[in-house]
């Protein structure tokens, strides 16, 4: 199948002739465009996902992703330094997200491959109307053909797999507060699940918290499942639902609804986007030496810091999640177990179950405007980690007290706010 740029140019011009078109006007010649670069690859064009922040087309072979492209209207600039607010913030969002991108104005052509300006062709200058340029058509058609070409690389490190992880994290997250924007007086699933986190979980909970709650979970639990999973060869985001342990069922009810036949259409390509990005990644192989030299022997937990200084550096830092060497957490737990015994006298250490009686403050005040205080029998020992961040300190503790603790029935119980 030939591609004829100069067919596709002179229906542009008779289009922008009429004086009557916009930036629309043209996505169906854009698409005639498209389809002809090769046989098994389709352009489909995304009118719903377009209003919420994805872009106009997405490229498919065999239902899987191999790129996009994002149409602007005949005389608006393109380069990034002539983008402007919200078109150079969207700019800046679909490269980070998209690994093969097509940016057009129907006359000029930025492709971008991982995040970097790979060609920049124009077939025409737009100056008293349209003016071709044919000496750059086959240039045009030879780099629709790489672009076609292009397949989802094995993901080989796992500052990669955080970056592209991050980069569709962020697109799940403007989708989700452009579409409860659209939502704001429809009964939507969508709307009723932001509702119920209101009412359940954050009162004061804004659309754009729960959108970055939302996301970042959905990244992260699907990077959960891909962990349990065996069968390398294949994954999905309804795999990820069977994957998930149901130690967790916060995750398990949610990936019901992701894996779910009414799961939104506007976010239901990104998210099967995501999952392609785990397909191209063997976890196992990946994280083989993860903990080599910082000693971080469990990604689930000492990923999640990685990914977070990719999707969101800036809650990493306010939720203080930074990495302790687990020798260091081995070493401090331990210390502070010796102190126990030898200068407190408590023989159990941190597994110390013996109580004390305290004068507790109520919170509450009598008639003269004093602090009522009681007696109160609580732990001698108590653990309190006010940065948890992973969990590391706690889970070192809980394994320094387990064999002490064996044959006294329930022996820990960990608070996590």
């Amino acid at each position: 199948m030939a591609i004829d740029v100069n067919g596709y140019l002179t229906e542009v011009q008779r289009i922008y002739a009429t004086g009557e078109a916009t930036e629309h006007s043209y996505r169906a010649v854009l698409g005639k465009l498209f389809d002809s670069i090769t046989g098994d690859v389709k352009a489909i064009n995304e009118p719903k996902g377009v209003k919420v922040g994805r872009p106009d087309f997405v490229f498919l072979r065999n239902d899987i992703t191999v790129g996009h492209c994002e149409a602007k209207d005949i005389g608006l600039g393109i380069n990034p330094k002539e983008l402007k607010d919200a078109n150079k913030a969207q700019h800046e969002r679909y490269i980070k997200a998209l690994p093969n991108l097509i940016y057009t104005n129907a006359l000029d052509f930025r492709f971008y491959k991982n995040g970097e300006l790979a060609s920049e062709i124009s077939i025409a200058d737009f100056l008293m109307g349209i003016q071709p340029k044919p000496d750059q058509f086959s240039v045009l058609a030879n780099q629709l053909k790489d672009f076609a070409a292009e397949k989802l690389q094995t993901i080989t490190s796992a500052e990669k797999l955080a970056e592209m992880m991050a980069g569709k994290a962020s697109l799940i997250k403007d989708i989700l507060g452009n579409s409860l924007k659209q939502d704001k007086d429809l009964q939507t699933e969508l709307a009723g699940q932001y509702q119920s986190f209101r009412d359940q979980l954050i009162h004061d909970l804004t659309a754009e918290d729960f959108s970055d709650i939302y996301a970042e979970t959905i990244a992260y639990g699907m990077f959960a499942a891909r962990l349990h999973d065996t069968s390398l060869e294949s994954f999905s985001r309804q795999e990820a639902l069977t994957l998930l342990p149901k130690s967790n069922p916060f995750l398990k009810n949610l990936f019901s609804y992701v894996a779910g036949p009414t799961l939104d259409e506007r976010i239901l390509r990104t998210i099967d986007e995501l999952a392609e990005i785990f397909q191209a990644t063997n976890l196992p192989k990946l994280f083989e030496d993860f903990g080599k030299f910082t000693q971080r022997n469990d990604p689930f937990i000492h990923f999640y810091e990685t990914f977070l200084a990719e999707y969101n550096p800036t809650k990493r830092k306010a939720r203080g999640v930074w990495y302790t060497p687990e020798p260091v957490v081995n070493f401090i737990v331990r210390a502070v177990d010796d102190i126990l015994k030898t200068e407190f006298g408590l023989a159990d250490g941190l597994a110390d179950t013996s109580k004390v009686t305290v004068d507790w403050e109520t919170g509450q005040k009598d008639k003269k405007g004093k602090p009522i205080i009681i007696k109160k029998e609580v732990h001698r020992v108590q653990i309190l980690d006010p940065a948890a961040g992973t969990g590391t300190f706690l889970a070192e503790v809980i394994k320094q007290i387990a064999p002490q603790s064996e044959g006294r029935g329930r022996w820990a119980m960990v608070h996590l706010r």
